[in-house]
Formats: C-alpha cells, structure tokens, sequence
C-alpha cells in the first residue's frame, strides 16, 4: 500500500526561518505582544486595579503647597511673556453666564470619566483586536503623568493668591471639583500639570476618529477634546500648558504601544482568534491564507512518486479547494477489477524500472 505523508508548504519554510521557541525565552515574549481577544473580568480588574493605584499615588505626592504656588507664578509669567495668557478672559466671561458656566462644571466632573470609560467599553465590544493595544496608550499615558505630578507640583489657576481667577464651583456652589468644596481633602489639590482631562479626552477623540464608520461620530471624536480645553480653562483648573503637558504624555502613551505591538493601534486587526486557555491557536487562519498540503504518494520503486498540491482550509480535510474548483484532480483509489488507467504514480507490483510502459497486461483470473 503505498504511504501517505502530509506536508504544509508554510511549514517547510517557516521551519528553518523559526526554529522550536522556548517557552520561557523569545517565543514567550512573542506571544505577549500578540493581540489577543481581551477578557471582561481581567479588563475590569484590570481598570479597577489601575484607578485606585493612580489615586494612591497622586494623592500620596506631598502637598508642595509653597512649591506649586511658586510653580504656578513661573507659568503664568510665562504665558504673559509669550501673549497667550488668556485663561482669566474666559474664566470672568464665562462665569458671567451662569447656565453655561454651571453646565461646564458638571461637564468637568463627568464626562472625563464617562466618555473614557464609553470608549473602552466600545473599543471591548467593536474592536477587540485593537482594545489591548489602545487600552495600553491610555494607561501608560496615566502612568507617566504621575511622574508629572510629583516632579513639577503646580497650583491650577482656581488656587493662585491675588491673580483674580474665579473658583466657578464654590461661587456657584456646583459640584465639579474634586479639588473644592467638601471634595477638597480627597485629592491632590496641587497636581495640575500635565492635565489628564486631556490626556484622556485627546485619547477618546483620535480613538473616535480613527475607527467610528459614520461621519457625525468621527467630528463628535474631534469636538470633545477641543471642547475639554475650553472648560478646564474656563473653570480656571488647568493653563493652557497643562493640556500641552497632558499631550506629551500621550505621545509617549502612543509611542510606547507601538514599540510593543510592532504596530500604531489603530492599525491592528480589528478582530483576533480566541486563543483559548492554552494560549494556542483556534484553528482560524488570517484573512486570505490557506494552508498548501502536499500529498506524496509511494507506489514507485524506491519511494519516488508524485506530488499534487492541494489548497485547503488549515484543520480541513485533504480535498476541497483545488479539486472543487477544478486546480488540481483528486487522488482516488482505483479498486475496481480490470485494466487501470495510466497514472503517473506506479500501482503496487509494477515492473521493475525501465520496463515499457506498454507491456501487454496480463488477464485477471
């Protein structure tokens, strides 16, 4: 009978470009950068963990109270320098206007958190193939801006002795602030620069922008950090530096996933296989590959045959694609009594090599 040997052209390259990997050396590290399907309970654990972490820590930096008032002089001195010290103009215009100004500090206490946390939720349930490496930006951007807060300690403009900025929320008694009120001995009250309403909205909006399908949501994805400017300035929380502050931290945000994912985020598949508990793979091949199969048969003396390839579905059966559509004719034995017809691969008890090929057939009892 002759043998059956199965054989992935993929393979026979991939195995000398890859030889077997180390679990715990290369191959690992590889497999940690793959994308993968995220989990809903570790990505909740995840955020949960990772919030209650930032707050320790912002709220941990010392109170450099002297510091961060000096800090903030230096700015705004700055800002005069430069012509752009336009914080107080639009802090006294819109406090002016109460439904606004009221509006504005409700905004600044929700949406920072509702729309990033919107956006995950998206990203989980649209683009799972994208969410670790995006999810990666926000949190590494987070995670450096605390450097921020304990290197530069800075006052927001609210908290600046003597410069005529108004606290909306106190004067409107909203709440709005974590930094006034009764709200006030929960959080870091100097730890202004750089600014994460930023960071975040920044990150939401190109999010939006880069994989919303419809052109409202794309121009909403863009509106939302342009609008998150105006109300950290208008409430006098942040100077206009403070959100060039939170930018840099998300370029390195970016910059980093890309690093680790090989990859910008925006640009990875949108789906993944679900790589299962034992971190192989599922049997779903990227789009547009099949695996080649090579069936070699051995009816000849000394093991010489030939090889048909046949394209099909990798964990499929030796058949379909080529034989269907009509690449390749399927290799079917002949049992059937009588002459067979010519092939190219000798049936078993053939002559020895270099006997005709038209040698009279001998009759069956």
């Amino acid at each position: 009978m002759g043998e059956t040997t199965v054989t992935t052209l993929e393979g026979r390259h991939e195995a000398a470009a890859h030889p077997v990997e180390d679990r715990t050396g290369p191959g690992l590290l590889r497999r940690l950068r793959a994308p993968r399907r995220p989990r809903l309970w570790f990505e909740i654990l995840l955020i949960a963990v990772s919030y209650w972490t930032y707050s320790l820590i912002r709220n941990a930096v010392p109170e450099q109270k002297a510091q961060a008032l000096s800090n903030a002089d230096r700015l705004w001195e700055l800002e005069q320098r430069l012509g752009l010290a336009f914080e107080q103009s639009v802090n006294h215009a819109v406090n002016s206007v109460t439904w606004l100004v009221v509006g504005m500090n409700y905004y600044y206490a929700t949406l920072h958190f509702v729309v990033t946390l919107g956006v995950l939720v998206w990203l989980y349930r649209s683009h799972p193939g994208r969410y670790a490496a995006t999810r990666t930006v926000l949190f590494s951007t987070t995670a450096v801006a605390l450097a921020g807060y304990y290197l530069f300690p800075l006052a927001p403009p609210r908290l600046m002795n003597g410069d005529g900025f108004i606290d909306t929320v106190l004067v409107h008694e909203t709440w709005g602030s974590m930094a006034s009120g009764d709200l006030k001995n929960m959080s870091n009250q100097y730890a202004a620069m750089p600014s994460m309403h930023i960071g975040w909205s920044v990150w939401c909006g190109l999010t939006v922008f880069a994989l919303a399908k419809v052109p409202w949501a794309k121009v909403l994805g863009l509106l939302y950090p342009a609008g998150t400017l105006v109300v950290i300035v208008a409430t006098a929380n942040h100077f206009w530096l403070d959100a060039v502050g939170g930018v840099l931290c998300l370029a390195f945000g970016y910059a980093l996933a890309t690093l680790w994912y090989g990859s910008r985020p925006y640009t990875l598949p949108r789906e993944v296989p679900d790589h299962g508990d034992g971190g192989g793979r599922s049997g779903v091949l990227p789009a547009g590959l099949l695996a080649h199969r090579v069936f070699r048969g051995k009816g000849s003396p000394g093991g010489r045959g030939t090889d048909d390839t046949v394209a099909v579905p990798d964990g499929g059966s030796p058949d379909p694609v080529g034989v269907q559509a009509g690449l390749v004719s399927p290799r079917v034995p002949d049992d059937s009594p009588g002459p067979r017809a010519a092939d190219d691969v000798s049936p078993a008890g053939a002559s020895a090599p270099g006997a005709s090929a038209h040698a009279p057939e001998v009759p069956r009892p």
